[in-house]
């Protein structure tokens, strides 16, 4: 808020108060010198012919400060902007130089007082009350630290100081150079295991000479010729066992594989009785089940044997056990 009221301001509208005191006013009006500035403004006020209560509406400023500003009672004044803002309005009101009448009376009353005054704020005060709870909060802590550190002594005694200890004395050593043993052997989890040997491998790298692989090879050739049968197999052979025999213990059809195969044998509704992978001369009994299927990936690797003979090889991937044994067609 401005301490001037817009009625005393000049750059807003004039009140018909301010026209009266303006038309009251001489050409040039001039502070005496006699005296304060306030006694000066008082005579200045009463050659107008104007009241305390014509210069408090003319400025919006109470009556009793007015009084108190010509008497020079700063103690009944407010604080001290709001007193010069006073000594400004009152200049303004009677049309002296306000500037000159504001110096004179910073010169004549100086700001010697630190102090608030009514109507802005209460007095400042040093100390008083915030030291004195300071002083009684730490006074709080001290006690507190100080009942928790009994709990705690009469919780936790100290143990007892033993006043002899007991300590192993060590033999004297002879004085003299220290003499080892020998040294320890290794444990036997740090031993070295005997190296790995492959069955037969001696034996195989046993053949000397520049021949040596090509007689391995045909070693080896010959051997795995001796466990399958004879390819082709003549119809009515006889069955001969070159392996495992798999499935049923008895039964008039098997299925004897002349080259490695997979056999599934599956039966009604996709139930699957059998499947593995056959190695050369490896068979399977076919059990007296009907509804019975072989599936094979190599229809030609199968030898087909009806009550003990041979009837000749699978033509197809999936063949039925029951049609086995109705187009078997035997020589007499």
């Amino acid at each position: 808020m401005s301490l001037f009221p817009p009625s005393i301001n000049e750059s807003a509208g004039r009140s018909p108060l301010s026209d009266d005191l303006a038309a009251l006013r001489p050409a040039k009006l001039v502070l005496d010198a006699d005296g304060h500035v306030g006694a000066a403004l008082r005579r200045a006020r009463e050659s107008l012919d104007l009241d305390v209560e014509d210069i408090a509406l003319a400025t919006h400023i109470r009556a009793p400060y007015i009084a108190a500003l010509e008497n020079q009672d700063l103690d009944a004044l407010p604080a001290r902007p709001f007193a010069v803002g006073y000594v400004k309005a009152y200049a303004r009101a009677l049309g002296v130089d306000q500037d000159a009448v504001v110096a004179r009376f910073r010169r004549e009353a100086p700001d010697g007082d630190t102090m608030l005054r009514a109507p802005l704020g209460a007095q400042f005060r040093r100390g008083g009350r915030f030291g004195k709870l300071a002083i009684a909060a730490l006074a709080v802590v001290a006690g507190l630290a100080g009942w928790n550190l009994l709990v705690h002594i009469r919780a936790f005694p100290a143990k007892p100081v033993a006043t002899t200890a007991s300590v192993a004395i060590l033999p004297r050593l002879a004085a003299g150079p220290a003499l080892l043993g020998a040294p320890l052997p290794a444990p036997p989890e740090a031993s070295t295991p005997p190296p790995y040997e492959t069955p037969g491998l001696a034996a195989a790298t046993a053949v000397t000479g520049p021949d040596a692989a090509a007689a391995v090879t045909a070693r080896i050739a010959a051997a795995a010729a001796a466990a399958r049968p004879t390819d082709p197999i003549a119809v009515g052979a006889p069955f001969l066992a070159h392996g495992a025999i798999y499935g049923a213990a008895k039964g008039g059809v098997i299925l004897q594989a002349i080259h490695p195969m997979s056999l599934v044998v599956r039966g009604g509704g996709g139930v699957i009785y059998f499947a593995r992978q056959l190695a050369a001369g490896e068979s399977w009994r076919a059990p007296a089940v009907a509804g019975l299927t072989a599936d094979v990936d190599e229809p030609p690797a199968v030898e087909v044997y009806v009550d003990g003979k041979a009837v000749g090889q699978l033509t197809q991937p999936q063949t039925p056990v029951g049609s086995m044994t109705e187009h078997a067609t035997l020589p007499n």
